[in-house]
């Protein structure tokens, strides 16, 4: 199924990742925060518009919305119970997304944590996780909490090795700059962090990761290791748990 599919990011604003996933001369696109950009793509390739997802609520992902639908009257799936200025089917963990013209179904999972209402969309080994996990890094707390994000990353994690991760953001480098004084004899880290400044010297994403990578790499997917654990305690924050841990390096991410 999947082999049947092409995903690609279409750039907005500074640092921000449209993803379009097209199959003959239809495409679906993922979080679109500003519409010109999926509009150009859209004409330049001949692709018909067959459906939007959306992982949450936040400006630069849902902005481009509502001049989309002016042109094209198709189907709009976001999180159940939010509040958008456009009709949509609101969706939850367990609902499976079929998407018009396109040979794959997403189950939705809910990821609360960087939003309250956030999900992702996973299916044909490909996810699509808004702004819950990032390239080496996961997403801030807005109205969401710290519990609900570590848990959402469990889960996130626990799917399988191989799942291709497209994030919406392009913070891939800095989030390992970050990684790096936390876990500095990661040797993964250290592989990862010279083949994504390379795509980036070349111009290109360092998207999309997988969860084998993030597993390896990510500090916020570590937080069971001694070499996280050690970096909280010299911080001198409680390392009962991994979600103490967890909760500690995300501190010390924000204040990064």
């Amino acid at each position: 199924m999947i082999e049947a599919m092409n995903i690609v990011p279409v750039p907005a604003f500074s640092d921000n990742y449209i993803w379009l996933i097209t199959h003959g001369n239809h495409a679906a696109v993922v979080d679109p925060g500003d519409a010109a950009p999926v509009q150009d793509y859209l004409r330049q390739h001949r692709l018909v518009l067959s459906a939007i997802l959306i992982t949450h609520r936040h400006d630069d992902h849902v902005v481009g919305v509502p001049e989309l639908l002016r042109h094209s009257q198709v189907p709009v799936y976001a999180p159940r119970h939010e509040n958008l200025a456009f009709s949509f089917e609101g969706v939850g963990e367990g609902d499976v997304v079929t998407l018009p013209h396109l040979p794959v179904d997403f189950r939705v999972l809910d990821v609360p944590g960087h939003t309250s209402k956030h999900v992702a969309y996973y299916g044909g080994n490909s996810l699509f996780c808004g702004d819950t996990l990032f390239g080496c890094g996961c997403g801030r707390i807005f109205d969401g909490n710290t519990e609900d994000l570590y848990r959402s990353l469990q889960k996130l994690a626990a799917l399988p090795d191989e799942t291709q991760v497209y994030c919406t953001h392009e913070y891939t480098l800095a989030n390992e700059r970050f990684a790096r004084l936390i876990d500095p004899d990661n040797a993964e880290l250290m592989r990862r962090v010279t083949s994504d400044q390379l795509q980036r010297d070349q111009g290109n994403p360092t998207l999309p990761s997988t969860i084998a990578v993030e597993k390896a790499t990510n500090p916020f997917l570590r937080c069971h290791t001694p070499a996280i654990r050690k970096a909280a305690q010299e911080h001198g924050f409680a390392t009962n748990t991994a979600a103490e841990i967890f909760s500690a390096i995300r501190t010390l991410k924000n204040n990064y």
